[in-house]
């Protein structure tokens, strides 16, 4: 393994876990018991069994596995493409998907907890989702605008 698949493989894998470890402890907190409620955010459980506003719940127990399918090709083709400037999008993407995952597999649904209602009712979501969201955005601006990738 040469230093350039290594220093990609160490910040992907310390981005992933770290992110995992955040979602979780986050999650156990409202697992917990905890609640709190405002006149725009609330903070409540909710177990979502499908992907985002509910879609594909109709997959019930199949969705699990190809989200696991689909997330580990994410996985292989960073490490294939070997730039340097994707692992750290690509661990923030990868720990908030593998945590979701994790939830679907102990929780049967994903643990969700922050309800925004002001002014219009939104998605109930986690710290996972807003990791995965932001992700997705960075990794778009690599692609759109290649010199902020040189390697």
């Amino acid at each position: 393994m040469n230093n350039r698949t290594l220093r990609l493989s160490a910040i992907l894998f310390f981005t992933l876990v770290g992110i995992f470890i955040i979602d979780q402890n986050i999650k156990s907190l409202f697992v917990d018991g905890f609640r709190y409620y405002t006149k725009c955010i609330d903070l409540i459980l909710v177990y979502n069994k499908g992907v985002a506003f509910s879609m594909f719940a109709f997959l019930a127990e199949y969705l699990k596995y190809i989200q696991l399918f689909l997330v580990s090709g994410v996985l292989v083709y960073v490490l294939y493409l070997k730039k340097i400037c994707y692992a750290m999008p690509v661990g923030l993407l990868l720990g908030g998907a593998f945590s979701n995952i994790y939830d679907r597999f102990i929780h049967g649904g994903v643990v969700d907890m922050v309800y925004w209602h002001c002014g219009f009712n939104f998605a109930v979501f986690n710290f996972a989702d807003v990791m995965i969201d932001l992700a997705v955005v960075w990794i778009l601006l690599l692609n759109f605008k290649p010199n902020l990738c040189k390697n």
